[in-house]
């Protein structure tokens, strides 16, 4: 196993704000291999460190998404520097820094963002098409951003499109690659990323089943997606995450050290 700081020594070294948001992040980490969209030790979620606009939460390179804990979260500043790394055996991946950073860095409004390759994201991404308002599920994502893809982000001269791309918006469809997500907090995150990932899986298999498709109305699917705004009813997650949070306890708490 990783060699890793104490938690004790952690939690001391940063604010109550910094460590609330460390377990919530932490735990976003445990839901997504539970929920099929995790990619071995790849991929990132980042949050904010509450109060430090230029410092985000990240995943050391290496660790698979089950390991995370609050206290084994790298904190880095968007120039990419490790300001705390408590383990002692791996660094951050620049990939995740280039796309995280960016976001962060443009978007003052988004404190998480998450960006998963899984299989349904994946293939919706290499669609024409892209993401087809099929489904209720899928027309809370209508009028979906798109970003072209450039090969691995590992070029900082993308991070300009990419954030151009994406705009005010909460998702957007990294074309032949996967999906991303930005949001005000961890469980508006999480929560979004686990909708637009059920609409990629409804799209595939329903075009699977090689079948004439049924698109709703225009006017149908505008208005139902005014109705997913979360000015016009409630932010989508944060009434769930109590019960997220209830549904690992009741698994495993170790992601709370």
């Amino acid at each position: 196993m990783p060699s890793l700081l104490k938690t004790t020594d952690v939690r001391a070294r940063v604010s109550e704000a910094e460590w609330e948001t460390r377990v919530n992040l932490a735990a976003a980490y445990r839901l997504m291999p539970l929920f099929g969209m995790s990619d071995l030790v790849y991929n990132h979620i980042t949050a904010r460190v509450p109060g430090e606009e230029d410092r985000i939460l990240i995943n050391p390179y290496g660790y698979m998404y089950e390991e995370i804990t609050a206290s084994s979260l790298v904190t880095i500043n968007l120039a990419g520097d490790e300001l705390l790394n408590p383990s002692r055996d791996y660094g951050v991946n620049r990939a995740g820094y280039v796309i995280h950073s960016a976001v962060h860095a443009a978007r003052h409004d988004v404190q998480c963002v998450i960006h998963t390759h899984s299989r349904a994201g994946m293939a919706v991404s290499a669609l024409e098409c892209g993401l087809l308002p099929l489904t209720q599920t899928a027309m809370r994502f209508h009028k979906m951003t798109y970003h072209d893809y450039e090969g691995p982000a590992v070029d900082l001269g993308e991070r300009e499109r990419l954030v151009r791309d994406l705009g005010d918006a909460e998702a957007m469809i990294l074309r032949n690659h996967g999906l991303l997500v930005a949001s005000p907090d961890i469980p508006q995150a999480f929560n979004t990323c686990y909708w637009l990932e059920m609409a990629c899986r409804a799209q595939v298999d329903a075009m699977a089943c090689n079948a004439p498709l049924r698109l709703p109305p225009d006017e149908v699917v505008a208005h139902t997606r005014h109705l997913y705004r979360p000015q016009t009813r409630r932010p989508y997650g944060v009434m769930e995450w109590p019960a997220m949070l209830r549904y690992l306890d009741r698994r495993d708490d170790s992601y709370r050290n």
